[in-house]
């Protein structure tokens, strides 16, 4: 017995019904931690005070709640994390950096191009955590989380055995690499915990050297403010200048991290079919994206994560990349045509594409 009373034997078993059925329904692991952060709520801490969340200030606002998780769940005692692969075939041009040779399209992140993560992990998710209701009764207190609440599920992910914390501060796992998203369910049931790895990173510095922002600041220490995917998803407002060249045809996030990290050659197709890569995302024209309507990007980008930018954060995105494109009639025509968009925001980046294109023709000339 534990402390609790509960049968540990009869609680392992659990766990591996639990991960067999985990399994079944689209996920690759799961693992089972503690829920203590005293180790990781320091660190967090200080990350916070530097100012390297930039203006992501309910980061801050609820840090109680990160490192306190009983203050979300009552009497927790274990977090089971789950894990499930997105990496997906996707269109050549944009595979490992081969994107950068071709500036005229835009880069979507590969975990973008299918359906919104939070709504397929939720309802997987929810399925296990009823599977162990199932199995333990309905005493059982239990939270299903992914990427909603503030909790520190690398922290749990790493703690559990599910891989380590590289460098650029993603979990890695030595089997799959890192293209994966993380769900958790809290639970006040003793399970049995799993054990930790070590690290596997070593020498290699390949994530921090291939930074277009200089974004990770020191190995484990990402500044946010200057990473890629804050300035295309997490900043509502404007792009600061000096990042702008910085993020050539990036539109919507960035995975050259992880791209170049030796694990992701590792890295498997997914067998969930809502990952899969949408063809009117992967590998379009910035000219054609930076066309859309309103209705058309509404329509476009359904189910997907990239519709919560909204259309002009959109068109700010495509307009900072099309500053950065090859001048061409058509890049021209396109920023012309916007240039009187009712948006402040969006005519900045849209000027200040132009005469990117305009000095480039008078150093030409």
């Amino acid at each position: 017995m534990d402390a609790s009373g509960q049968d540990v034997k009869t609680l392992a078993h659990v766990v591996r019904d639990l991960k067999s059925y985990a399994l079944s329904e689209g996920f690759d692991d799961l693992a089972v931690s503690d829920c203590d952060v005293s180790r990781a709520a320091p660190k967090f801490k200080s990350w916070l005070d530097k100012g390297y969340a930039g203006d992501m200030g309910y980061l801050q606002s609820r840090f109680n709640l990160r490192e306190s998780p009983e203050l979300l769940v009552d009497g927790v005692k274990r977090v089971i994390t789950l894990r499930m692969n997105y990496a997906a075939t996707r269109d050549p041009s944009m595979k490992g950096l081969e994107f950068l040779n071709n500036s005229e399209k835009g880069f979507i992140s590969q975990y973008a191009l299918g359906r919104d993560y939070h709504k397929v992990l939720r309802r997987q998710l929810k399925k296990v955590a009823q599977r162990l209701q199932d199995l333990v009764g309905s005493s059982q207190q239990y939270r299903v989380f992914t990427d909603s609440a503030p909790i520190m599920e690398v922290e749990f992910a790493e703690k559990s055995g599910l891989g380590w914390r590289g460098k650029h501060t993603l979990l890695i796992n030595r089997s799959i690499g890192s293209f994966f998203f993380l769900g958790e369910i809290f639970t006040d049931l003793e399970l049995p915990v799993d054990e930790q790895q070590e690290g596997h990173c070593g020498s290699c510095t390949r994530c921090i050297d291939v930074c277009p922002t200089g974004a990770i600041v020191a190995p484990y220490e990402l500044d946010a403010r200057k990473c890629i995917s804050y300035l295309t998803i997490e900043l509502k407002g404007v792009i600061p200048e000096k990042y702008r060249g910085a993020i050539g045809n990036r539109i919507y996030g960035c995975d050259d991290c992880q791209v170049v990290c030796p694990w992701n050659k590792y890295a498997q197709q997914t067998a969930v079919t809502d990952f899969m890569s949408r063809d009117h995302l992967d590998g379009r024209e910035l000219v054609e994206l930076f066309e859309w309507s309103k209705e058309e990007f509404e329509r476009l980008t359904e189910g997907s994560a990239i519709r919560r930018i909204g259309y002009d954060r959109w068109l700010r995105n495509i307009a900072c990349a099309l500053g950065n494109a090859p001048t061409t009639s058509e890049v021209l025509s396109a920023l012309h045509s916007r240039a009187e968009y009712p948006s402040e925001m969006v005519r900045e980046h849209i000027i200040w594409a132009i005469e990117q294109h305009e000095q480039r023709k008078s150093l030409i000339e």
